[in-house]
């Protein structure tokens, strides 16, 4: 049962709760970016770039980890074990 919870984050180097925290910032975003966008579609002139712009931002950030946690992996890779 345990293997639910952690094999997922374990694919990105991350712990259940840091899995948790990643996406809760992600689905915070999403959900201002949302509301951003309805308003949009009442106001057109309101939040004009909102929504792209959260979409890129989201996605830098994202890939950047993935990154971040990939040199993180090779460097332990090459580590001189003691």
């Amino acid at each position: 049962m345990k293997r639910l919870f952690t094999a997922h984050p374990a694919t990105v180097g991350e712990t259940y709760v840091q899995h948790m925290g990643q996406a809760f910032g992600f689905a915070a975003t999403m959900l201002g970016a949302a509301c951003a966008c309805f308003l949009h579609g009442l106001f057109p002139w309101l939040f004009v770039s909102t929504g792209s712009r959260t979409i890129a931002t989201l996605h830098d950030r994202m890939i950047r980890h993935r990154q971040r946690q990939g040199e993180a992996r090779a460097d332990l890779a090459t580590a001189p074990r003691a």
